[in-house]
């Protein structure tokens, strides 16, 4: 049996062209970071790759030739675990745990949450951008050790 360290993997989303100071603090220590798409500015993901490698989907509200290059989805490996990644969750159009994903990271609700359904763990990190509403401004991260992934939200102090 292969032992796994644990791998930080930070989560990022929504954040419209907005990256908080505070944000960039809470994502310190990542190996990896998902931007779950309305990153609002390529600036945002050269700041983010100052971190750790980024991996980043376009959202609804990404637009211009920057944007053009951001796949609606990507796919990401961690030892073993397969880590889906799209921006509006109603897009996903295949069955996540009949593809094998361990984990789905998702933005565009800008409501952070963690569920589990069929053995895969759903997680959204928020907003981390402009607040709307009465919603948090929040990041995430997922510890990764080989298969298993864990998912915590961090409520950001804005």
């Amino acid at each position: 049996m292969t032992a796994y360290r644990q791998r930080r993997v930070g989560l990022i989303s929504d954040t419209h062209g907005l990256l908080r100071p505070e944000a960039v603090e809470a994502l310190r220590g990542s190996e990896f970071i998902v931007h779950a798409g309305d990153i609002g500015a390529a600036a945002i993901l050269e700041r983010l790759s100052a971190i750790a490698p980024v991996t980043a989907v376009r959202g609804n509200n990404d637009a211009g030739p920057w944007a053009a290059a951001l796949n609606d989805v990507e796919v990401l490996r961690i030892d073993e675990a397969v880590i889906c990644v799209v921006h509006d969750l109603a897009q996903l159009d295949i069955d996540a745990a009949a593809a094998g994903f361990h984990a789905v990271v998702s933005g565009h609700s800008h409501r952070p949450t963690i569920r589990d359904r069929d053995g895969v763990l759903y997680a959204n990190p928020g907003s981390a951008g402009p607040r709307r509403f009465s919603l948090p401004v929040s990041v995430g991260s997922l510890v990764v050790a080989g298969a298993r992934v864990r998912a915590r939200l961090l409520t950001l102090d804005v």
